[in-house]
């Protein structure tokens, strides 16, 4: 008799494991389409003082005829002040649409331009180089393509000595080359990535960020992954955008926002990440998290009660001896904490997928119970300012649990399976990701599973076994299935709270009924 029921056992065990299987599929096409989201965009510098525009805002339209005055004035005009004077009423017609059409309609408009940018008048340099980033932030393709006489002396000055300057020039490159493949394609042999790489020692923070901004853009062409990516990643630019995501009283959370999101699509390219792991990513971004969340979580409006208090203690403790730097965060500096939390999430939940099953217990870094804690504490902070970035922290613990029984214990030990418990209401998608988790400590064995048992979670699966939606009632089913496995009990309890009843309301539905089969013949057996 014994033997009989193990050899069923056996065969409900190879069911598991094709459940396991389709379960990975489903997670790496997801995956997929997380890597190919973009954020493109455009940035705009304007730092005219009210009484230097006469307390108006709006942008002014300009004919024809003044677009030439503006330029001719500008080129020949009697002194420098009235050369200036000049360009600044034209940058001003500008940024307007309808007059950046007029200008790169008129014939000679971009070389009279690009002759003031390229003057030895540091003032008319400067006014040339505002109205050249007026154009840029232009939503038309033409007029980007329009500026492209331009670009090789933007990316020569950054090579110069005022810090505003190679500001500006970082900026209206980073706009025009999101826009333009031809200004990629002429800026890439002129070398924009060894003058990036340049730029990168610059010891001015406000370089640092357009910096970061001009690169992000750059790394979102199509092409990247193929033309662009290769040469950044053989650059000093990795070890330097790392060296500035680093913990510490140096921290800058803008500037390392700026790389987050340039080390995100590097990541996403799949390109070669061996190269990010060996500079020492992992540790870089997993002291980074561990070190904002301490920070987070020391401010005074926080309301914790999704965490246990045992995690607070951790980070506390941790963070006060890695960064003293960040004793209380202001309200402005919290906010810019969650954005800089969003990228380095995505990049260290892309990240894990490049390292081997058989290496996850090797890193210090994936032993350490600090990083779940820091991951909870955000989590927390998604629930209540920003709901949306919610699925950011569960992929990451997702790819944290698959392959680490390390991190499942870290959730055992903290006491986190009830706040995750908690979260499944919220939204589908929520739901999805919290089941999976779960999915990830239960498949690790019988000493997981007696963790778990007694306790919400049964409840919890028979509530998520009312809802409509086919992915998270499967997901369920998967749960249930590996739970019965290895803690039979939960299987007796599950006909006892009328589980089987449940079931029945899903059984018409065809993409779950191999799930709703297997697991009724579970129950049978072990009930």
């Amino acid at each position: 008799m014994w033997g009989r029921r193990q050899g069923r056992l056996r065969t409900l065990a190879c069911g598991v494991e094709e459940l396991r299987r389709r379960r990975r599929e489903r997670e790496a096409a997801l995956r997929k389409a997380r890597r190919e989201q973009q954020l493109v965009s455009k940035r705009l510098l304007r730092e005219d003082a009210p009484e230097e525009t006469g307390g108006q805002s709006a942008a002014v339209l300009l004919g024809e005829a003044e677009v030439q005055q503006f330029l001719r004035l500008a080129q020949r005009g009697t002194d420098e002040k009235e050369r200036e004077k000049a360009l600044v009423s034209l940058r001003r017609g500008l940024q307007h649409p309808d007059t950046q059409q007029t200008f790169i309609r008129l014939e000679g408009s971009m070389r009279t331009l690009v002759g003031l940018l390229t003057s030895n008048r540091a003032l008319l340099q400067l006014e040339a180089a505002r109205c050249l980033h007026e154009l840029s932030h232009s939503e038309q393709s033409a007029v980007a393509e329009a500026c492209l006489p331009a670009t090789s002396y933007l990316l020569t000055y950054l090579s110069g000595h005022s810090s505003d300057f190679i500001e500006l020039c970082l900026y209206t490159l980073g706009n025009l080359i999101v826009e333009s493949e031809a200004v990629r394609k002429q800026l890439l042999p002129q070398g924009i990535v060894p003058a990036f790489a340049a730029c990168i020692q610059s010891p001015h923070v406000a370089v640092l960020e357009a910096l970061g901004y001009a690169l992000s853009q750059l790394l979102q062409a199509k092409e990247a992954p193929e033309k662009i990516i290769p040469s950044i990643l053989d650059s000093s630019l990795p070890q330097q955008m790392l060296r500035l995501m680093g913990p510490g009283p140096k921290l800058n959370l803008g500037v390392a926002m700026e790389f987050a999101w340039c080390l995100h699509y590097i990541i996403c390219s799949q390109v070669n990440n061996a190269v990010l792991l060996t500079h020492g990513a992992l540790p870089t971004l997993v002291l980074l998290l561990v070190d904002l969340a301490g920070a987070v979580q020391r401010t005074d409006d926080v309301g914790l009660e999704l965490v246990r208090e045992r995690v607070c203690g951790i980070l506390h403790s941790v963070c006060l001896s890695v960064c003293p730097s960040l004793p209380c965060l202001s309200p402005s500096i919290l906010s810019l904490s969650l954005q800089l939390a969003c990228p380095v999430v995505r990049c260290l939940s892309n990240l894990l997928t490049e390292v081997p099953a058989e290496a996850m217990g090797q890193q210090m870094e994936l032993r350490d119970e600090r990083l779940v804690a820091a991951l909870f504490i955000f989590l927390q902070f998604f629930l209540q300012k920003q709901p949306a970035l919610l699925p950011e922290g569960l992929w990451l613990l997702n790819n944290l649990t698959a392959n680490s029984p390390t991190f499942c214990t870290s959730l055992l030990s903290l006491n986190l399976i009830e706040p995750l418990l908690q979260l499944l209401p919220l939204s589908n998608v929520v739901c999805m990701l919290v089941l999976t988790v779960l999915c990830n400590v239960v498949e690790k064995g019988p000493a997981y599973c007696q963790r778990l048992w007694p306790g919400p979670l049964l409840s919890c699966l028979l509530n998520t076994l009312a809802l409509s939606d086919t992915d998270v009632v499967g997901q369920s089913l998967e749960l249930l299935q590996l739970l019965f496995l290895y803690q039979p009990e939960a299987a007796h309890a599950f006909l006892q709270q009328s589980g089987l009843q449940a079931l029945e309301k899903h059984q018409e539905e065809t993409q779950l009924h191999d799930r709703i089969h297997a697991l009724r013949q579970t129950t049978a057996i072990l009930g």
